[in-house]
């Protein structure tokens, strides 16, 4: 009897280390557009800094943390959406100067790689479409956070940032200053901030 009760305990000891380290599952988040911002910096008259964000984010992400090789990364922003709060700017920045947002209501991006690079930090590659035009952007991104369990879902969160030109996707107005230089920076910085809920 004593053998053999050994002989269970032994068994257990044996199985909990392997479920304590069993990868997480693979799961498909959706972004949560009240609680998600997509945001943009741009160098002003060469002396500041103007900020400004598009209102609705949507898209899936499938993310498997055990192999984040396979996770993917489907995202819409709703270009409509965009404010810098001066009704003005916000106007000029919807026509075609800018984003052109009546034949182009919206920018898309869709991940081609996905690696790790870090403690909780993701390099996600991808094809970023503005303005009708695509090209390859890096995303740094920090999460996804753990998982959040509420009464009503399961949550994870994240950020990324990246830069771009906004020459290469055509939105290309600007105004010389007479004191030299430019009215806005072709540098552009993107900050996004991410809610996602994970799918039934």
């Amino acid at each position: 009897m004593r053998r053999r009760t050994h002989l269970v305990i032994a068994g257990l000891m044996a199985v909990m280390p392997l479920a304590a380290v069993s990868p997480a599952r693979a799961v498909t988040l959706e972004i949560d557009p009240v609680h998600s911002v997509a945001g943009f910096k741009v160098r002003h008259m060469m002396i500041s800094n103007v900020t400004g964000e598009f209102g609705k984010t949507t898209g899936v992400v499938n993310y498997d943390p055990a192999d984040v090789g396979k996770t993917t990364v489907e995202a819409t922003i709703d270009a409509s959406t965009i404010t810098t709060r001066v009704p003005d700017r916000d106007n000029h920045l919807k026509s075609p100067a800018f984003f052109d947002v009546e034949k182009f209501p919206t920018i898309t991006f869709k991940s081609k790689k996905v690696e790790k690079a870090g403690d909780g930090k993701l390099k996600v590659t991808g094809d970023l479409t503005m303005k009708g035009v695509t090209k390859e952007v890096v995303l740094d991104v920090d999460g996804p956070s753990a998982p959040l369990t509420t009464p009503q879902a399961v949550k994870y969160g994240a950020s990324a940032t990246t830069k771009i030109n906004r020459q290469d996707f055509g939105v290309s107005w600007n105004k010389t200053l007479d004191t030299g230089g430019v009215a806005v920076s072709d540098e552009v910085t993107i900050d996004i901030e991410l809610e996602m809920v994970q799918k039934k």
